[in-house]
């Protein structure tokens, strides 16, 4: 694949990650924490200000710091890396469209990094609040942000795409050799 085409969905990565760290400087900026600025459609929709200094659903919270730069910094980077090198990777080890799904979760992924990073002490900051209506026993999900969207969307397309095309090149030109 030629050199400039292999580093196109970096873009997207680009993109999603400056999208995420704007969205979140407005919400610091303007949204007092632990607010809600605004209900969209009744209840179902909050924007408010949390800040999370765990992972998914606040796991690990609670950790001391270095499990924490351990487990949510060192070993996600190491995650990013490697899917950094697989996209820009001249080996074809996914379709063109499963390297912009991966690019897609690489940028969500470093948007939370770098919020783990910079705002450490304080927390991932989290504004986007959608009621759950009791399902799985919660009455809202757990409040998230454009990088963690980002990830699940992206995730769920790759996933899709390895599911209905195969993981690779071969797979797509009709089989394994």
């Amino acid at each position: 694949m030629e050199g400039r085409k292999r580093f196109m969905p970096f873009v997207l990565t680009t993109c999603i990650l400056v999208v995420d760290q704007v969205t979140k400087l407005l919400v610091v900026k303007n949204i007092p924490q632990g607010t809600i600025a605004k209900r969209v459609f009744g209840d179902f929709l909050w924007i408010c200000h949390v800040r999370n200094t765990g992972a998914a659903f606040s796991m690990g919270a609670g950790s001391s710091d270095f499990v924490r730069i351990v487990m949510l910094i060192v070993l996600p980077l190491v995650l990013m890396g490697a899917i950094a090198w697989a996209v820009a990777s001249k080996k074809d080890l996914f379709t063109n469209t499963q390297r912009w799904f991966a690019a897609g979760i690489l940028g969500g992924g470093l948007g939370t990094i770098a919020d783990r990073i910079f705002r450490f002490d304080e927390g991932v900051v989290d504004f986007i609040s959608v009621k759950f209506y009791g399902l799985f026993g919660l009455e809202r999900w757990p409040t998230f942000n454009v990088s963690d969207s980002c990830v699940v969307v992206f995730v769920i397309l790759f996933a899709l795409s390895v599911l209905f095309s195969g993981s690779g090149k071969e797979s797509m030109k009709g089989g394994l050799k």
